[in-house]
């Protein structure tokens, strides 16, 4: 079996990349408003959420899911995974 996940939208991309994209399509308001979690409406930064989203496993759960709900709604993925 190879190592290689084509059906899986969140192979190859970074946790980073992942809110970066959720960010600049949302901005931090709405994205805070879609996942209801501090990191995201007290102050947000990049630094900040990912250190929050590593640390904890259901909201990094959350962000996952509302990128790959984005990247279906949107037709396909628009940051491309490392080569």
């Amino acid at each position: 079996m190879s190592g290689q996940q084509p059906n899986n939208p969140l192979h190859g991309i970074t946790l980073e990349a992942i809110l970066n994209e959720l960010v600049s399509q949302y901005g931090w308001d709405e994205l805070g408003r879609q996942i209801e979690i501090r990191c995201f409406t007290h102050d947000p930064s990049i630094a900040s959420s990912l250190k929050f989203l590593r640390r904890t496993p259901w909201a990094r759960e959350r962000v996952e899911t509302l990128y790959v709900y984005s990247v279906r709604r949107d037709g396909g993925a628009r940051t491309a995974p490392p080569p």
